[in-house]
């Protein structure tokens, strides 16, 4: 049996069978090599994640529905290519002139979308790209019972697959529906910012390939870059402020109708 089976059949035995001091030796066996650092060791050896602090900004005014975000997200993070398997996917908002609002994502929004209803029934329509929004305050961390969800020091919320037992408690925790089970590794896969892109110095892969500039990934806290700017000269909302998740996907024309 290796680490991982032993992890995932730990957690259908009783608490009672902890006893005699094993529970205490399980924890100490996995506190041997610290998490998240296994497959970031020699990343870190020429980039420094205390020197960064990411986040994306989103302009719903910009964003077309072309779908070639989805695209380049599955592509170069080998995302299945089932229409239900997504790390980012655009959803379209129509409201209609009898004050309705209906909202659709075919297949993610990767080849478009196509017309349902005449110019005359539509009042309004726009396209709101969604992903994981790698909050401050994230859900899915404080749920993993094997510590295979963590934020990183720069800001992601990443997902150490080799630790990952597959339970899906991540999955329901999160409340923007951005995890799913990956179909051949059985372990949580979400947006990542592209994390081994952005520790080169270059761009995620949707924020790159977006036509009208509607995606802007950057630093938090430098006021010289262009999130920053993004975030100094918009009007910015976040996706269900409520929950107190502290999103760091930051919106430019949130309307009210988008949850």
């Amino acid at each position: 049996m290796n680490r991982r089976d032993l992890l995932k059949n730990l957690l259908i035995i009783p608490p009672g069978i902890f006893l005699g001091g094993l529970f205490t030796k399980i924890l100490s066996l996995l506190k041997k090599t610290p998490l998240g650092k296994i497959s970031l060791e020699s990343i870190y050896e020429k980039y420094n994640p205390h020197e960064h602090y990411y986040a994306m900004g989103i302009d719903i005014d910009k964003c077309i529905g072309c779908g070639r975000c989805v695209e380049a997200c599955k592509i170069e993070n080998n995302v299945p290519q089932e229409p239900f398997f997504f790390r980012t996917w655009v959803e379209r908002y129509v409201i209609t002139v009898d004050g309705e609002t209906k909202v659709d994502s075919p297949e993610g929004g990767i080849h478009g979308f196509p017309e349902t209803l005449t110019e005359k029934e539509i009042l309004r329509t726009f396209f709101v790209p969604k992903l994981c929004n790698h909050c401050d305050n994230p859900p899915c961390v404080q749920v993993c019972p094997v510590g295979a969800t963590y934020k990183s020091i720069d800001g992601a919320v990443l997902v150490d697959k080799d630790y990952c037992i597959g339970c899906r408690y991540c999955i329901q925790a999160c409340p923007y529906g951005a995890r799913y089970l990956h179909p051949e590794t059985h372990t949580a896969d979400k947006c990542t910012f592209c994390y081994h892109r952005i520790v080169k110095g270059l761009q995620p892969a949707c924020v790159e390939v977006c036509p009208t500039g509607a995606r802007i990934f950057g630093e938090v806290k430098p006021r010289n870059n262009p999130l920053a700017r993004f975030v100094r000269f918009n009007k910015i909302g976040v996706l269900k402020p409520y929950l107190n998740t502290d999103p760091k996907v930051y919106y430019a024309n949130l309307d009210k109708e988008v949850t």
